[in-house]
């Protein structure tokens, strides 16, 4: 089902196209599910936004009929989702605590060059082409990184920084344990929502987090839910077709993505350097497909 919804695409090119597509899901996810932790527990939002998830892949991957992992995939898959989904309620919280337009591309840049690295050293280098693109990304995460005199109050360190350091580690273990997993990337994904939910659960009761969202909150969870769980299953695609070091370095371009929402709709300060790192995160997709 997930290859069929891009049929007119080469397959050397599906995991680029499957990729570029996850950055906008992500992207949008991030937004919505920090929005919504603003007015409400980020480990609560986050649990509520897995039951959406799980429900949702879970339809998917039952309507597609493919058989189940096997059990040392299923493992892989669990660990992942519960590094992973500790890591997005830590994220989340960052996000409502700090400016987006900064902690999201910080979480990115780490959880991006652990895994990078960590393939380049199992699989060998790529293509020049593809390291040029590489290059082009890392550049323009910083350029998007880089932080504003507004918001950051007396000079200090802008709040969430830490938090979303934390989170990039925690992404980076999910990508590098999903990469151990093999079979239906579906399946997969649901497995991930799993153990993803079962850590934010934990992290609810160890919190003593009240039970509660608002309307316009769990509205946010759905939506972070759904396209979150969606972008995870074409990235797990990715994966699977194509080299890891690609996947991560073209799906943590979604700070983009939560950068200019986190524009349109909060109105939060935008530089031109802002503008010219996402003019290079747009020039580093071609190159590092063209590898």
């Amino acid at each position: 089902m997930l290859r069929s919804c891009f049929v007119f695409i080469p397959d050397q090119f599906a995991p680029v196209a499957f990729s570029v597509t996850a950055v906008f899901l992500w992207g949008a996810a991030d937004f919505a599910g920090g929005y919504g932790s603003r007015r409400a527990n980020a480990f609560v939002l986050t649990a509520f936004s897995h039951i959406c998830a799980f429900a949702l892949m879970f339809a998917i991957a039952f309507a597609q009929g493919g058989p189940l992992p096997a059990n040392a995939s299923m493992v892989w898959a669990f660990v992942a989702g519960s590094v992973g989904g500790f890591a997005l309620a830590i994220f989340y919280r960052a996000l409502a605590s700090g400016q987006m337009g900064l902690t999201a591309p910080i979480a990115a840049l780490l959880g991006a060059a652990i895994p990078t690295l960590a393939d380049i050293a199992m699989e060998g280098a790529p293509s020049r082409w593809t390291i040029a693109g590489f290059v082009l990304a890392i550049v323009a995460i910083w350029l998007i990184t880089r932080p504003e005199p507004q918001g950051e109050g007396d000079g200090g360190r802008p709040a969430g920084v830490g938090a979303a350091a934390l989170a990039g580690v925690g992404f980076a273990t999910f990508y590098l344990c999903i990469h151990q997993a093999h079979g239906s990337p579906a399946w997969i994904a649901v497995v991930s929502r799993v153990g993803s939910f079962t850590s934010t659960a934990i992290a609810v009761v160890i919190v003593r987090a009240p039970l509660a969202l608002d309307r316009a909150s769990a509205g946010f969870g759905v939506i972070a839910g759904c396209f979150d769980i969606l972008a995870s299953a074409l990235f797990i695609y990715a994966n699977q077709h194509g080299r890891l070091d690609e996947a991560v370095v073209i799906t943590s371009l979604y700070p983009a993505v939560t950068v200019l929402l986190a524009r349109i709709v909060l109105k939060e300060h935008f530089s031109r350097w802002r503008f010219v790192g996402l003019l290079a995160a747009l020039a580093a997709v071609p190159l590092i497909a063209a590898g």
